[in-house]
């Protein structure tokens, strides 16, 4: 994840490795490593049903991953992060791209991003994560993929 900042701390330079973490797992199709950088019971609202996950599930990352013909591009925009002690808050957006199986053409779109973090153990851990895409309100509910920051 990318920052504005010219110096980070060793706190901020950690949160945002997990990140950087979190992209290359989704290039590798490596469902261990996006579960790695989250707390155990880390409260996830995903865009994926239900509303909430209770912790990432290895077995449903892989065959989510199992449904993409190519690596998952997962590129973070204006991420700030904001530490206080133990705990820590981020947010910014993502854009997710790559080609499904199935599709004849690429999936790219921005969505919003906000995670929690919280040292545990002497390491910073991902304890909460909420990624959401708007949609139009126009009566279609159509998302709003071609938005941009």
């Amino acid at each position: 994840m990318a920052t504005l900042h010219t110096s980070a701390s060793a706190d901020e330079a950690e949160i945002l490795a997990l990140g950087g973490a979190l992209h290359i797992a989704h290039l590798n199709k490596d469902p261990e490593g996006i579960a790695a950088p989250y707390a155990a019971h880390a409260v996830i609202y995903d865009l994926e049903p239900p509303l909430s996950h209770d912790g990432i599930s290895v077995e449903r990352k892989r065959k989510w991953l199992e449904t993409w013909d190519t690596p998952i591009e997962l590129i973070a925009r204006d991420f700030k992060v904001v530490i206080s002690g133990d705990h820590a808050y981020g947010h910014g957006f993502l854009r997710m791209s790559g080609t499904k199986k199935g599709v004849d053409h690429p999936v790219s779109f921005w969505m919003r991003a906000t995670m929690c973090f919280e040292r545990i153990d002497g390491k910073w851990r991902i304890v909460h994560e909420h990624n959401s895409v708007p949609f139009y309100m126009d009566g279609s509910l159509r998302p709003a993929f071609d938005l941009q920051p």
